[in-house]
């Protein structure tokens, strides 16, 4: 898992030399012809993802974007209606059912579909008329890191080619550079605070709640610990009933509107003797977990899981589990 993580810099940056005119063909599709439907289709990290370019989509081109219940298809056999509809598909393996039934599905009935799986030749990447691997090698590890790495820049690339947006070309460009930084920030804080814990919320909002998903899952997978994650508006409902002294939290505030909010929620947390776990930019009061900022806000949620994956497996190993090697689980998961 650790050298895979390490691996990451540089599966974007082959991500990022390849199939450039294909993106581009597929941006010119969208402009010429907008979809007026817009979905994603995918499970576990890869659906932490496709949130990820969900929300961007939204926040940029104003375009609301579904999460399909799969089972809608797999299941119900309900006859969705796809005129108009887009269709994207986020998967490591590309071999899950439930992912493949609905893109031939929709594929049939004239949708847009598109699928960035990391395996081209699996059953997803067959099924969907826009191809784009992730190129980011052979991951053995059952949890996924460099792989959902490279989908969050799929989804940044997603919305670079439909806007044909050169500031955001540019700030991925750049990005592989800070990865790497990103990949030696010092993290340590984290394997105090949460050695002993065997509960914690993660804490996101806007572009870092998929992160946030994202961080809870792997808490749960590598070292068995029950991490639920929560939007910092959401938490301040029900949520906040559990939080009580010494309760651990590790709040994602990078970059962006959210992070005002972000911080005033830590700081009343640590008021209320919650052992807060800040991870925001150097510089910021309070912040214990530094963030590496990447040319545009927008990126600087990949730059933090990037971060985040060698801490938490340095905490699992800590914990006296191994993370490569989760029980219960394995890398792929077939569901229907």
């Amino acid at each position: 898992m650790l050298d895979e993580a390490r691996e990451a810099p540089e599966a974007v940056a082959r991500q990022l030399r390849e199939d450039g005119e294909r993106w581009r063909a597929f941006g010119e599709r969208l402009r010429q012809q907008p979809p007026t439907a817009l979905l994603t289709i995918a499970r576990g990290s890869s659906d932490h993802a496709a949130h990820y370019a969900a929300y961007l989509v939204m926040a940029r081109l104003g375009r609301l974007v579904t999460s399909m219940p799969m089972s809608l298809i797999t299941l119900y056999q309900s006859e969705i209606r796809c005129q108009g509809l887009a269709s994207f598909a986020f998967s490591q393996s590309g071999q899950s059912p439930d992912l493949v039934g609905p893109t031939q599905y929709f594929r049939q009935c004239d949708a847009i579909t598109c699928a960035f799986v990391n395996v081209p030749d699996s059953p997803l990447g067959r099924a969907a008329e826009w191809l784009f691997p992730l190129h980011a090698g052979q991951e053995q590890s059952v949890a996924a890191t460099k792989s959902f790495i490279a989908q969050l820049v799929s989804g940044a690339r997603l919305v670079t080619a439909w806007q044909d947006d050169a500031t955001l070309a540019s700030a991925l460009r750049q990005l592989p550079q800070a990865l790497e930084r990103a990949s030696q920030a010092d993290w340590s804080p984290a394997l105090d605070a949460l050695r002993e814990a065997d509960r914690l919320f993660v804490i996101g909002r806007g572009l870092g709640l998929p992160v946030a998903l994202e961080a809870a899952l792997k808490f749960k997978e590598t070292c068995g610990i029950q991490a639920e994650a929560f939007s910092g508006a959401e938490v301040q409902h029900g949520p906040m009933r559990l939080i009580e002294e010494g309760y651990p939290l590790l709040v994602f505030a990078p970059r962006g509107p959210a992070q005002a909010g972000l911080l005033e929620l830590a700081q009343a947390m640590r008021a209320r003797g919650a052992r807060v776990l800040l991870a925001a930019p150097s510089g910021t009061p309070d912040a214990n977990l530094p963030l590496v900022e990447s040319s545009v806000p927008e990126l600087d949620p990949v730059c933090a899981i990037q971060s985040f994956y060698p801490m938490v497996e340095a905490l699992a190993r800590a914990r006296g589990n191994d993370p490569d090697r989760p029980p219960h689980l394995q890398k792929v998961t077939k569901t229907s």
